[in-house]
Formats: structure tokens, C-alpha cells, sequence
């Protein structure tokens, strides 16, 4: 969503949608249900998922990432409200077939509230460097991609058109084709170079930014080890960066260093059984990699600014 974007969704234990629990950070960062999208299959160069969002989202923060990310509204209506991280926040009303269309290289912040008993869906899609790089040479015989332009809440028919049929191949009770979903990656592609060209802004160097198939293989691996030593090397090798090269990008693609961000998915790991189950703190604690509850509280309170006693009888 717009040029403006912090993470945090636990997808370990007790992941799920319920009434009373916290607030969470996406992918691995959204707080809802990934319905469809997930694939081993999917093709590299594009990544599809659609959200069955919750009525009430809090304020979390959406990672930069190199490629342009379309956010559409399949279905419902919410005030959706974004910010630059401590900025003032920008309201839109959407509904069905609204979108949202991001390039930026900072992470923004974002929230929302449903304004519909209709399910809140949502369809988030990268699309590969490659393909854009492709599309901006075939349209324009640029040597690189360009920049796109920032759009909240807006209408667009014919992509419309190519969004509904990439719903319909995820979600259709075929398996899904990564053939025809690169064909209709690479038609979006097209369409968002010759309609959405930022003539302003001619590069597309991305000085900063991690793609987003290789955030998301780090931040799954760190999802998955939870209960492990944080280890900058092993993110960094999973990345295929250098230790030093992988924290800037990891951070300016974030906002946080990539110990931080880990810190953050642990203490929402926690946050959520303390609300979601009755096992003890100690145990959570363990849970979470700390062996000591002393530890563990400190760390739980300079995170969330209470002690996980006083954050489960809040």
C-alpha cells in the first residue's frame, strides 16, 4: 500500500484467528488467515496470497521489499489507514475491487477497520524483478524498470480483470498452474509499466531493499526457530548475502536489525499464548528460547512496556 510502511505474525503454536489475542505483525506480518497462495510450486518471480482478513487490524509494519506490491480488496469494505513509521496517518475507504499499489524502499505502517459483515479478502502480489524488467524494455526499451506510482484506494478495470482470473486459478478446485500464473504475472507486469510509470522517478534501483522471495525464506526460517539462538549467519546464508550486506538490507527493508525483528516475533509468540492459552509463563518463556523466566520478563517488558503476569490479566 502506499509509499509508507513493522512485523510481526506468528504462525507457530496456537496461530490462528480469534476474538482475544494480540495484535500481530504480516506474512508472518498479517493478522488473518492465509486462505490460498502458498505453493511450493509457485513460480519464483511471483508471489500471490490471499488473506481472509480480521474485522480490526492493528497498527503493524509492512516490510519494503524490492518489487512493487499490489494489495486488492476481493471482497468487503474497511477504512484502511497508512503511515510512514511515526507519521501522521492517511484514511481510505475501500471496498471490492479497490487497490492499493506500492514501490517504495521504506516500510511503512498500516491498519484497518471492516466497515462490512462481507469478509474482509484481500490479495497481496509481488511481481519479479525480471518480469517488470521485461515489460518496461518490450513497452519502452528501457534498459531497467521504472518506478510505479504510489496508489491508495483507487479503481482499475482492466486490472481487474487480470486479478480476478489469478484469483480463480488459486482458488479454483484445479491445481493451480505456475504456468498460467507467470502468464498473467507478466500481463500485470505490462499493464502496471505502461499505466503506472512514475516518469519523475527513471530508476528503479532498489539501493536497500532485500526481494521479497528471500525476505520471506528468512523470515519463515525465523518463524520456524523461535525457540533457537538467534543466528545472523544462518539468515544471512539463507538470504545468499554476506553477514554485513544482509543486515543493512535486512533493516532498511524492515526497519528493524534482523536481532530485533527476531526479538519482536518472539515476544508476539509469546503475547499470543499468554492471551490464548493457560500454560504457564515459565513454560511460554521456554517456549520462546529463554531459559531463564528472569530473562524472559525483562525482555518481554522493555518490549511491550508490562510483565507477561500483568500482560495476560490486562
Amino acid at each position: 500500500m502506499q509509499g509508507q510502511r513493522s512485523p510481526e505474525q506468528p504462525q507457530g503454536p496456537s496461530a490462528g484467528v480469534t476474538e482475544k489475542t494480540s495484535a500481530e505483525m504480516l506474512e508472518t506480518h498479517i493478522r488473518g488467515q492465509l486462505i490460498a497462495g502458498r505453493s511450493a510450486r509457485a513460480p519464483r518471480d511471483v508471489i500471490v496470497q490471499i488473506f481472509a482478513c480480521e474485522t480490526v487490524q492493528d497498527g503493524f509494519i509492512v516490510p519494503a521489499v524490492a518489487e512493487p506490491l499490489i494489495v486488492w480488496v476481493l471482497s468487503g469494505a474497511a477504512t484502511v489507514e497508512e503511515r510512514s513509521i511515526g507519521g501522521e496517518w492517511t484514511a481510505s475507504d475501500v471496498s471490492e475491487d479497490d487497490f492499493f499499489l506500492t514501490d517504495s524502499d521504506e516500510p511503512y505502517e498500516l491498519r484497518w477497520r471492516s466497515r462490512s459483515e462481507t469478509p474482509f479478502l484481500v490479495m497481496h502480489l509481488y511481481l519479479g524483478l525480471p518480469l517488470l524488467e521485461r515489460a518496461a524494455q518490450d513497452l519502452f526499451g528501457m534498459p531497467e524498470r521504472p518506478l510505479l506510482r504510489e496508489t491508495s484506494g483507487a479503481r482499475d478495470p482492466g486490472l481487474e480483470a487480470l486479478i480476478r482470473a489469478l484469483q480463480r486459478e488459486l482458488t479454483g478446485s484445479h491445481e493451480a498452474s505456475p504456468l498460467l500464473i507467470e502468464s498473467l504475472a507478466q500481463a500485470l507486469a505490462l499493464h502496471l509499466v505502461r499505466s503506472y510509470r512514475e516518469a519523475s522517478r527513471q530508476s528503479a534501483h532498489r539501493r536497500g531493499a532485500i526481494p521479497a522471495f528471500r525476505l520471506r525464506r528468512v523470515t519463515e526460517l525465523m518463524q520456524a526457530s523461535l525457540a533457537e539462538e538467534f543466528s545472523l549467519a544462518r539468515y544471512a546464508q539463507a538470504a545468499e548475502m554476506s553477514e554485513a550486506h544482509f543486515s543493512r538490507q535486512f533493516k532498511r527493508s524492515t526497519g528493524f536489525a534482523p536481532s530485533q525483528y527476531f526479538i519482536r516475533l518472539r515476544i508476539a509468540l509469546a503475547r499470543q499464548l499468554l492471551r490464548e492459552t493457560r500454560r504457564s509463563i515459565i513454560s511460554i518463556g521456554m517456549d520462546i528460547g529463554y531459559s531463564s523466566p528472569s530473562h524472559f520478563s525483562q525482555v518481554f517488558r522493555k518490549e511491550t512496556g508490562v510483565s507477561p503476569g500483568a500482560y495476560r490479566g490486562a
